[in-house]
């Protein structure tokens, strides 16, 4: 071998242990995905192999966020009652502390820091000259001028750019930095040992962690279209910052590196917070399992009566009023699936360009599904088509005078009156603004009036159909069908909201269910489908109509998509569609109850003020409040009022003999659960690090996230106003899931030992409480303690026990 050719082989191998060891250190970062399609995630995902208490210390190294809630919530929880003294008193006695709470709360206290700022001078400069690049290169369309050059890549492009940034000196010409990306890594860390690599890199990539989160997002996602056009990896990111780092004079490793294993090094036993924090999660667990009806041992579907209809929600816990409301008002079954509806797929809507997935992170989608004009129905696709064309030329006009050089301050002149006329009845009354928009859409057709779900590619065949209709019975564990069964997707309904995605549906990408709703029903309405899936066992009857829908979880509006149904079922939709208005006037009540400034004089304007009024930050509370996860039938808590903070999935164990149901769901929506519970959680508990700030200090970014101010790392999180009802009043519960799933014990333990990730999240406390309640063992309960082993709680004792005396043994 020639010495070119070692030297050759040598760097080769270098610059492959470079791209392992960024690929090992990216792991610790969280994905983050476009604020258009907002994924809620665990933003310490990296770490859950771990238990919880190392994960949070890690979290608080790396990115400077807290891990626990602050003291003062933990004695609001105490005072309220909310913390079972029993249970806190068990909890210290089994750290061997002292069971004065006072004493441990005064201890919490005294030692709350506020966190400092030990960034210093050169490395800001790098962290805002280097967010400023990316937001020009990453952006999605939004920009009048978009950044040159982007399709040879971020390192590339910056680099012609980089000589005529005034923030970047030293750098006259793009031949004054190297001309890859990898030869700026291999000088930055040739001079290093390989084990420090990891520190060094990890370094950097954690100083902008919503910027790295977005670049590692994208970066796997192999259909992001802007990622074909414009390829961004993390390497050039890297390259990028370590070249600003030189010239700037910002250190390139970190100052306290010390190259240990922080797992090796951490606390092994859990701090005095999670002791607080697992009280606090048992006493829910307690109350919760309170609520349960314990006499429940196999689904009560098809026991009785034929229901009217049978409607099926999304798990969302938004969907657990909803149901509860639209039960009251009738012979009605409600039943819980994931809201993707086990469509994997991406969406087109009518008219659009855009292709959005339409299924969880964890779902490669499948299919491509478009809505298409019917060709009976030309003239509601003709007025539909005027009407938005007319609207869209009109905003782009507008669009183009304003930005436009020359004609901007002509057009301030002549249309400033007609803005300021707009802006004083958006912000004065807003609900006249809602009539006004509900009156053009009952003259305007939606497209779900002449547009059908059509599968764009691949071909699904018949065996697929079969299947996903098949899975969504067995997973819910139905035996017997209605005349109507309403499949309701939802979706939420925000004007001026950067987050309005987090709103939609979290298990089809933040995007709305209706469409999946629509192919599902339309699926289950196919003739050869019906007819396999009797042969299959699945007693449909003839005259069962399946029918899409979604649900406006802003105003709790119910709409059916029921432009196919026959004749013969039109008294039976309309019958629905009055109930499902008394339904929604009733858990808007109840939902107005806790909104912030709420008039509850009329629930349902109200709820439509707050769907379009621009100047309301909490036009809905979404999902905070989630606490719990329950998997079993409707029966275990029809009678109970969950306020809203449970996950609620419909299962019967006795039509799942060999668990394959159940596997599916812990496997699948458990996890995603997790996802939301724990992002919930940590925005909740350090907004600042993992949440996104006040929507009122918040800018957008290239449609790609926020920032807080005029620029710096992108947010990962949920604004402040998704969480409190006000800045000294929280309204989301910092607490871990608390699952409980309600099938034999056996059957658990045999899907945990199969499932190791899945028995790791709750080993290791990211979900807080695993509880079986055995329907073959008379509905005892059993409590997950890890190892795959169970503890059975103590009785609790009788009133004749409880006053006996205590004997002198």
């Amino acid at each position: 071998m020639t010495p070119k050719e070692t030297q050759t082989q040598t760097r080769t191998a270098t610059q492959d242990r470079i791209v392992k060891s960024i690929d090992r250190v990216a792991d610790r970062i969280g994905s983050v995905w476009p604020l258009h399609s907002f994924v809620t995630a665990n933003p310490l995902s990296g770490f859950e192999d771990r238990p919880f208490h190392e994960a949070v210390a890690e979290g608080e190294r790396l990115f400077g966020g807290r891990g626990y809630p602050r003291p003062e919530i933990f004695r609001r929880a105490w005072e309220d009652g909310r913390i079972d003294p029993e249970i806190l008193r068990a909890e210290l006695a089994a750290h061997e502390l002292d069971d004065d709470p006072e004493t441990h709360l005064e201890t919490l206290a005294e030692r709350e820091t506020e966190r400092g700022n030990e960034t210093d001078d050169a490395t800001e400069t790098v962290d805002r000259v280097l967010a400023k690049w990316l937001a020009a290169f990453l952006d999605q369309d939004h920009a009048n001028w978009s950044m040159p050059n982007r399709e040879e890549g971020f390192y590339a492009a910056w680099r012609e750019l980089a000589p005529h940034d005034g923030d970047v000196p030293g750098c006259d010409d793009p031949d004054d930095l190297p001309e890859t990306a990898m030869a700026v890594l291999e000088d930055a860390l040739g001079e290093l040992p390989d084990p420090r690599w990891d520190d060094v890199l990890e370094f950097h990539l954690a100083a902008l962690p919503g910027w790295t989160g977005f670049i590692k997002q994208r970066t796997e996602d192999d259909s992001d279209p802007w990622q074909s056009e414009y390829p961004i990896t993390l390497s050039e990111y890297l390259a990028v910052r370590l070249a600003l780092c030189d010239l700037l004079d910002a250190p390139i490793e970190p100052a306290d590196a010390s190259g240990d294993d922080p797992a090796a090094t951490a606390d092994e036993d859990a701090p005095l917070e999670e002791i607080w924090l697992s009280a606090w999660e048992q006493s829910y667990r307690r109350r919760l399992l309170e609520d349960v009806d314990d006499s429940v041992t196999e689904s009560s579907h098809g026991d009785d009566e034929r229901p009217d209809a049978q409607l099926v929600f999304c798990i969302d816990t938004r969907s657990e009023i909803i149901r509860r409301h639209i039960e009251a008002q009738g012979s009605y079954e409600t039943h819980g699936y994931a809201g993707f509806f086990g469509i994997p797929m991406q969406y087109k809507e009518h008219d659009s360009e855009v292709v959005a997935d339409a299924c969880p992170p964890i779902v490669e989608p499948q299919h491509l599904i478009a809505d298409e004009p019917e060709t009976d129905r030309g003239e509601k696709t003709t007025t539909h088509d005027q009407w938005h064309g007319l609207v869209s030329a009109t905003r782009k006009h507008f669009k183009r005078l304003k930005t436009n050089a020359v004609a901007a301050f002509p057009f301030v002149e002549g249309g400033g009156g007609a803005y300021g006329s707009v802006m004083v009845a958006r912000t004065l009354a807003p609900s006249a603004l809602y009539k006004l928009d509900t009156a053009v859409d009952e003259r305007v057709p939606s497209t779900h009036e002449f547009c059908s779900p059509t599968l764009e590619y691949p071909r699904m065949s018949d065996d697929e159909k079969v299947e996903y209709a098949q899975t969504a019975f067995e997973l819910m564990g139905w035996t017997e069908f209605s005349r109507l069964v309403v499949f309701a997707g939802h979706a939420s309904h925000t004007t001026n909201n950067p987050f309005d995605s987090s709103l939609d549906c979290g298990a089809c990408a933040g995007n709305p269910g209706g469409p999946n709703a629509r192919i599902l029903a339309k699926i289950c309405n196919d003739e050869s489908v019906k007819a396999e899936l009797r042969q299959r066992d699945f007693s449909i009857p003839e005259d069962t109509v399946f029918v899409g829908a979604e649900h406006n979880t802003t105003t709790d509006e119910i709409t059916l998509f029921d432009g196919d149904v026959p004749e013969s079922h039109h008294e039976d939709i309309e019958e629905l569609r009055d109930d499902l208005e008394q339904a929604r006037r009733a858990a808007a009540a109840e939902r107005s109850e806790s909104l912030t400034n709420a008039d509850p004089s009329d629930p349902i304007r109200e709820t439509a003020r707050r769907a379009v009024d621009w100047g309301e930050t909490r036009p809905e509370w979404g999902l905070a409040g989630n606490a719990s996860f329950v998997i079993g039938p409707r029966g275990l808590t029809d009678d109970e009022d969950l306020d809203g903070r449970a996950f609620l999935h419909s299962y019967d164990w006795s039509t799942d003999p060999d668990g394959d149901a159940l596997e599916l769901i812990m496997a699948g929506p458990l996890v995603v659960t997790q996802w939301i519970n724990n992002q919930y959680y940590f925005a909740t508990v350090d907004n600042d690090v993992y949440g996104s700030g006040s929507k009122v200090t918040q800018n957008p970014v290239g449609n790609v996230g926020v920032v807080q101010g005029n620029g710096g790392d992108l947010m990962t999180g949920l604004p402040l106003q998704s969480l409190k009802a006000a800045d000294d009043e929280p309204y989301h519960q910092p607490l871990r899931l608390t699952a409980v799933i309600h099938a034999p014990v056996e059957r658990v333990t045999e899907i945990l030992r199969e499932h190791e990730n899945v028995e790791r999240l709750v080993a290791n406390g990211w979900i807080a409480n695993l509880t079986v309640i055995d329907p073959t063992q008379d509905n005892r309960v059993f409590h997950y303690q890890g190892g795959l082993e169970w503890e059975r709680p103590a009785p609790e004792p009788t009133p004749q026990q409880a006053s006996a005396p205590a004997s002198s043994d």
